[in-house]
């Protein structure tokens, strides 16, 4: 009886655990905390034969926005080189931001990470190495809680700014799968930052 009762008392821990963790999840996604930083920092997604994807395009296109109302001078595209791909999600950013109309001068390239935590450790670094310690994160609003959190952890100044063009939309049947599959990648940062048999999709930012 004791066991029993001692599991019961586990099982409905988890259970409000992980519900706490898709609600803090859903709403840290609609926080937009946009400001003055000394860079806008925007999270690689998929792109296809040197163009970004809906979803990558929809996080440059608010990059830009935010470039072009002074939030920022500078911008960090992130995100290596996918399988099978030949150029980084990072240079195809680039290459679209320039397009748009942002001075080359303005941008910085983060080319080698392969998840999101790769990344940010990769920005940091290239933060310090040139003077910069402030940053607005650009992702899907699913993604803005998991990378607070390793910016924090990282001890970058940080502030969260999701796009609201993107394919997967603000309480879409899309938005709440990827809510729900955030919430079983998130404990993954108590014990490290990967969790590749989650994050290997092919639509999921990383």
């Amino acid at each position: 009886m004791f066991f029993f009762r001692a599991f019961s008392t586990f099982l409905l821990l988890v259970a409000f655990g992980w519900c706490l963790a898709v609600l803090s999840i859903f709403l840290f996604g609609r926080k937009d905390e946009a400001r003055p930083a000394d860079a806008i920092v925007v999270l690689g997604a998929a792109q296809y034969d040197g163009r970004p994807s809906p979803v990558l395009k929809a996080r440059l296109d608010h990059a830009i926005d935010l470039h072009t109302r002074g939030f920022s001078e500078r911008m960090i595209l992130t995100g290596g080189v996918g399988v099978g791909d030949t150029v980084s999600e990072a240079e195809v950013g680039r290459r679209y931001a320039i397009g748009e109309g942002v001075p080359a001068k303005d941008i910085l390239l983060e080319r080698g990470g392969l998840s999101s935590g790769e990344s940010m450790r990769a920005v940091v670094v290239l933060m310090e190495s040139h003077g910069l310690s402030s940053a607005i994160l650009v992702s899907d609003p699913f993604h803005m809680l998991r990378l607070r959190l390793l910016a924090s952890r990282l001890d970058l100044d940080a502030y969260s700014s999701p796009t609201r063009s993107s394919p997967i939309g603000l309480g879409s049947h899309d938005e709440w799968w990827h809510v729900l599959r955030e919430s079983l990648i998130l404990p993954s940062l108590f014990f490290g930052d990967r969790a590749p048999s989650l994050v290997a999709t092919p639509f999921i930012p990383r």
